[in-house]
């Protein structure tokens, strides 16, 4: 996450579409310069030569970014079947090759497999930390790198097309944790060859979407003009899913100073888990918080200005 430092506090989600190119790091970091936002993070990291829906949360709407975390998302990916790759993907070296390349209704048998929950071993040039290093750092050192296998879930995954038969094309829906580019090695496997990704873009993550999507390239045609801003989010984007409360003005001012705000005994039965906080007047959002003993107890407060999205100092 981009750390806070000069700038305007800037609150609200962008639904970046990331080109291929470059990290996801970079795009929030020119976000982040283009809005002159203090603060900046993104919800689910796309690797460089992967396209699409990168969520950027700046200012407040960063401490709702852990409700993204585990959103369902969806893509769309091209497998190229005849060689492994160290990385796999088009950006590695090839360490295997194969001369079987499977026809449609193999591809179709195999499929189901790979629904539900699954077991999959994530890519050694990813992200995960081994060690307190980065997996990929190790593995571009010419570290061993060894990452066990988890379970993840996979809710749908379907073949498209065929672009020939050294291609084929396939959209997955999964929940967390799910690397594609496993995904496509082991269904090459299980069809006794060996593949790897050529094309990979991400069609959605959770509440964002290709339709609402913006472009850098159209955002630097923006510019700092107050038109970007109208591609902003509310920072509540992300919380649809969480219960609301709503809270009177008195209350919400204590909430706002971390106060605990007394409940009845019908509003502490009705809710359980995480909670939002709403103003009565405006719904805006005030906080994040649990119920303990009868008490509504704020976890995470939103330091919003009252109206728009930008506070100007």
């Amino acid at each position: 996450m981009a750390r806070r430092g000069k700038g305007v506090p800037v609150h609200g989600w962008l639904n970046l579409d990331k080109p291929v190119g470059i990290t996801s790091t970079q795009a929030v970091g020119r976000v982040r310069r283009l809005f002159n936002a203090q603060k900046a993070g993104h919800g689910g990291t796309l690797d460089p030569l992967a396209s699409g829906i990168l969520p950027i949360a700046l200012g407040e709407a960063t401490k709702t970014m852990p409700f993204l975390v585990g959103a369902q998302k969806e893509y769309r990916f091209t497998l190229e079947w005849g060689s492994a790759r160290t990385t796999d993907d088009a950006e590695g070296q090839v360490t295997a090759t194969s001369e079987v390349r499977p026809d449609t209704a193999q591809i179709q048998a195999a499929l189901p497999r790979f629904i539900g929950e699954i077991t999959q071993t994530p890519p050694i040039f990813s992200a995960l930390k081994v060690a307190g290093a980065r997996a990929y750092d190790l593995a571009r050192a010419g570290e061993a790198v060894d990452l066990k296998p988890r379970q993840v879930a996979v809710q749908n995954f379907q073949l498209c097309g065929r672009r020939g038969p050294d291609h084929a094309e396939f959209e997955v829906v999964c929940g967390k944790g799910v690397y594609v580019r496993a995904l496509a090695r082991d269904l090459a496997l299980h069809l006794g060859t060996c593949g790897h990704v050529v094309q990979l873009r991400r069609t959605r993550v959770g509440v964002f979407d290709e339709a609402r999507s913006m472009g850098l390239d159209k955002l630097d045609e923006l510019g700092h003009s107050g038109a970007a801003f109208e591609h902003l989010h509310p920072v509540e984007t992300v919380l649809d899913d969480i219960p609301a409360l709503a809270v009177t003005g008195l209350e919400a001012n204590r909430l706002r100073q971390g106060q605990a705000i007394s409940l009845t005994r019908r509003q502490a039965d009705q809710v359980r888990g995480h909670i939002t906080a709403y103003a009565a007047q405006g719904a805006q959002a005030i906080c994040l918080g649990e119920i303990r003993a009868g008490q509504f107890c704020p976890t995470r407060v939103f330091n919003l200005p009252r109206k728009g999205c930008v506070d100007v100092d």
